[in-house]
């Protein structure tokens, strides 16, 4: 069904990243149970378009989200089709300039977001209020109520192929590749390995084609650690932090997923971090901090990891 036939059409807008989406999985249910008899579209990025599209939440998944600057004619498609969808309420979760922009050029619908003139600007926050807190604030300024934590039980795969034998720790050793500075050194990660190791437990290492150099670095020092990168989905990486008895890795958008889904996680932040802000968001997630992570020891992490066994 094309969402301009509708009575009434919905779009929600969140681009990415991994982190940020997953920290608005508990909005995207809150837009879904308040508007149950509409037809909602999300607009966002190639990599989470398949998980979207199983996601519970929306009926439409628009993966052209993003187009470069230098790409007027992709822009112009954009436009006239989100022009076309005659949206009766526009939730832009990414609040950026881009979506600003999007607010002006699509005739300025009702919209809930930052763009200056918006319907439902965002509301005053507390000084200490962190992502998600602000997102649920800023929803109840627009009348959607909580519906809950996000049910997650359809973010799952068969893992049986991937799963280490035994118990094991998961962990995320990479991060964005232009930030270095978010990633605890690869040499204590392979200690820690060591160490988990001594303990009983394997060490699976997840993360994209991107994070290669520090998991080299880091089986040079452990090469018994299971090098799972590049081998996952997102929902194969939900399973195996559910069967995980651990999962640990920097500010990067696995371990936020990984706490989502409830898992023992421990994150490991930089100066680059705001933890008032950006720590993940789960009911077994921790974290540490050194404005420099080279300066985190061994065995504090360790100490500071909570295994389920």
């Amino acid at each position: 069904m094309d969402l301009a036939q509708d009575r009434k059409a919905i779009l929600v807008v969140k681009l990415g990243s991994l982190g940020d989406f997953v920290q608005a999985f508990d909005a995207f249910q809150d837009i879904r149970a308040h508007h149950a008899g509409a037809r909602i579209a999300l607009l966002t990025t190639p990599p989470f378009a398949a998980l979207a599209r199983r996601a519970p939440w929306f009926d439409e998944v628009w993966p052209d989200g993003r187009p470069r600057w230098t790409q007027p004619a992709v822009w112009a498609r954009l436009v006239a089709r989100l022009r076309g969808a005659h949206f009766s309420r526009v939730y832009d979760l990414q609040y950026n300039r881009r979506t600003t922009i999007l607010f002006r050029l699509i005739g300025r619908p009702p919209w809930v977001g930052k763009a200056q003139g918006c319907a439902y600007p965002e509301p005053a926050y507390a000084p200490d209020a962190g992502n998600v807190e602000r997102i649920r604030a800023h929803l109840a300024s627009a009348g959607v109520p909580s519906a809950g934590p996000a049910v997650l039980a359809w973010l799952a795969a068969d893992v049986s192929r991937l799963a280490p034998a035994g118990r094991f720790v998961l962990v995320a050793p990479g991060c964005s590749p232009h930030l270095p500075q978010k990633r605890w050194p690869a040499e204590h990660y392979a200690a820690l390995g060591r160490r988990l190791a001594a303990r009983g437990y394997a060490v699976a290492l997840t993360g994209t084609a991107a994070d290669h150099e520090a998991i080299d670095a880091l089986r040079a020092g452990f090469p018994e650690a299971i090098d799972l990168s590049g081998r996952t989905d997102l929902f194969e990486l939900a399973s195996l932090a559910r069967a995980a008895e651990a999962v640990i890795g920097n500010d990067t958008g696995p371990v936020f997923l990984a706490a989502k889904l409830g898992a023992p996680t421990l994150v490991l932040m930089s100066a680059h971090t705001d933890e008032k802000r950006s720590a993940p968001q789960g009911p077994a997630a921790r974290w540490l901090k050194r404005d420099n992570l080279a300066e985190l020891g061994v065995e504090e992490v360790e100490a500071a990891l909570v295994l389920r066994t």
